[in-house]
Formats: C-alpha cells, sequence, structure tokens
C-alpha cells in the first residue's frame, strides 16, 4: 500500500513531464499550425502501428493498454483497457528529476514484477493508445521500453483515444482490473537506447534531435529545469510536427522528408530527447519505422543534460 502511495503521488507531480499540461500544448499547437505544410490523408504504415478499426475487430485477442494512465480512464477509456501511467514502469521513485538515471527503464527485477502484475503478457499482442498530438506520446515511451524488455508483439493505436471512440468502439468510466500473469524479463535491449554518459562521450557522431515545443527549445523552463535550453547543436523537430491536423501521424514519405530537409539521413547515427525521453520515445519508434534505423531514445533526456552539461539557447 505504501508503494502505490508512492506512485501515485509521483504519477500527480510527475504525469506532465512527458512533458507539460494541457494547455500548453494547446499553446504549441497554434505556433505549428502556421508553419504546417499541407498533408495528405495516405496513413501511416509501421510495424508498431494499427489503425482503430484494427483493434476493434480484435479486441478479444489483444491486451489493450491505456497508456494516459489512471486519471484519464477514470473519466473515459475503452471498455476492457488496462491503464498503466509510463511512470509506473520507470525510476521515478529513485531521486528526483535531474538525478542520474532517473525516469529511465526499471532494472529487469522491478520490471518483470510490475509488467506481471498489470498482466502484460509477452507471448500476446500489446496495443497501446494515448492522446497522440493532443499528449505526451506515453503509448510510444511504454512501447518503446516493452520492445527493449524483450516484447515481440507491441503495437500503437494511429489517432489515439480519439480515434478509437470515432469506431464506435464501447467506453466506460475507469480501466479494466489486470489478470496478474508470470513475467520473466532477463535483460534490457539497449540498440534503441543511449544515456548522458555514452552521448557525452560521443557527441560529434550524433544528429541530436530534440522533440519539445518551440518555448522550451528557446528556453523557458516549463516542468521545473535546472535551466532553459536545448543540447547543443541540436536540430529541432517538434513530437506534434509528426501528425496530421486530424491526429493521425503524417504519411512515412512526409515524416521521411521532414526529416531529411533538416539534414538527417538514414545513414546517420540519431538520438532523439525532449523533457524525461516520453515524447522521444514516440519518435525513436516512428524514426525507425521509416527506415531510420540508427536511431537512439535519451531517455534522461533534458532534464539530467541540463543539470550536468552545457546548454545553448
Amino acid at each position: 500500500m505504501k508503494r502505490l502511495a508512492v506512485l501515485l503521488a509521483l504519477v500527480m507531480t510527475v504525469g506532465l513531464v512527458g512533458c507539460g499540461n494541457s494547455g500548453t500544448q494547446s499553446k504549441t499547437e497554434s505556433k505549428s499550425d502556421t508553419k504546417e505544410e499541407a498533408t495528405t490523408e495516405e496513413a501511416f504504415e509501421g510495424e508498431y502501428i494499427v489503425n482503430a478499426d484494427y483493434v476493434k475487430e480484435n479486441l478479444d485477442d489483444i491486451i489493450l493498454v491505456d497508456a494516459r494512465g489512471e486519471d484519464a480512464a477514470n473519466k473515459e477509456t475503452i471498455k476492457g483497457a488496462i491503464p498503466i501511467a509510463w511512470q509506473y514502469l520507470a525510476t521515478c521513485e529513485d531521486g528526483k528529476s535531474g538525478d542520474a538515471n532517473w525516469g529511465c527503464i526499471l532494472d529487469t527485477e522491478r520490471l518483470s514484477e510490475r509488467l506481471g502484475e498489470k498482466g502484460l503478457d509477452p507471448n500476446k499482442e500489446i496495443v497501446l493508445f494515448a492522446a497522440a498530438q493532443n499528449g505526451w506520446g506515453d503509448d510510444g515511451r511504454i512501447a518503446w521500453e516493452l520492445i527493449a524488455a524483450g516484447y515481440k508483439d507491441v503495437k500503437m493505436v494511429d489517432g489515439g483515444f480519439d480515434a478509437l471512440k470515432e469506431t464506435g468502439i464501447e467506453t466506460a468510466k475507469g480501466g479494466s482490473e489486470p489478470k496478474a500473469v508470470d513475467v520473466k524479463i532477463d535483460s534490457i535491449d539497449t540498440t534503441h537506447v543511449i544515456n548522458t554518459d555514452e552521448l557525452k562521450a560521443n557527441y560529434d557522431d550524433y544528429k541530436v534531435v530534440d522533440v519539445r515545443a518551440d518555448e522550451e527549445y528557446d528556453g523557458e523552463t516549463l516542468y521545473g529545469e535546472a535551466k532553459g535550453g536545448h543540447l547543443p547543436g541540436a536540430i529541432h523537430i517538434r513530437y506534434t510536427d509528426l501528425f496530421q491536423k486530424s491526429g493521425m501521424l503524417k504519411s512515412n514519405a512526409e515524416i521521411t522528408k521532414m526529416f531529411e530537409d533538416a539534414g538527417i539521413t538514414k545513414d546517420d547515427k540519431v538520438v532523439t530527447y525532449c523533457t524525461a525521453g516520453i515524447r522521444s520515445g514516440y519518435m525513436q519508434l516512428i524514426l525507425e519505422m521509416c527506415g531510420f534505423k540508427n536511431t537512439q531514445n535519451y531517455d534522461e533526456s533534458y532534464y539530467r543534460w541540463c543539470a550536468v552539461e552545457d546548454v545553448e539557447k
């Protein structure tokens, strides 16, 4: 009970580090609209993406996860969905934001226990949804972590919760109670994970991409950062730039062009970051599905870098 109370408090105080509140996100979208190019409704395709109709048709055969967490699910969620906040699977109890290894993937023992508690059977298809461009990429962050933990069948819903509702799928107030299963995570695959020490040691080898909002990149401290700014030389491509105005992902071709126009090629080593590795986890998966295979999410992210290293404004 004590641990659950601590986690609930953390979710309330840290739930915005993915990173922000809905008012700030709306402000960002308004600024983005002035720069957004006309897009088509061509669907994004990738091994980690499904559409809302797929979920409706396969609801009995998948484990559906509301990555927005319990607070959002208590207002409304998809009937049968299990609410999980990204913080529950991260080291948010181990110190405070800006500390080394804060907000990162849990050790294998704790991760195994918590995934089991939430009923996330590695032998079943896990489908996650969040709030698309109006959220913080929570579904991508959890998917990125599950893949690193060895899960083989992980998907995210294009368009998120709104797209699911539009199918007429049944909703409910409050999530489903999971049935615990045995989960054993032996190791974490760090192919798409990078920490501060590794990034600093090889900084010039990477194209570093800041996926935060304009005001964050320009130096405002909105979420308790030690100081404002961005990593030296970071290329600014916002998380919200991935989406069409409809809330669906832009096409693979459009996203690829956006990165190539910013000077990033599929041969580059790319590191994505945000405030706490949430939006950037989503971005890493999208890049991977677009053919940018040598990509890593910096999950200590700006919280840690700005606490111990120099930044630019």
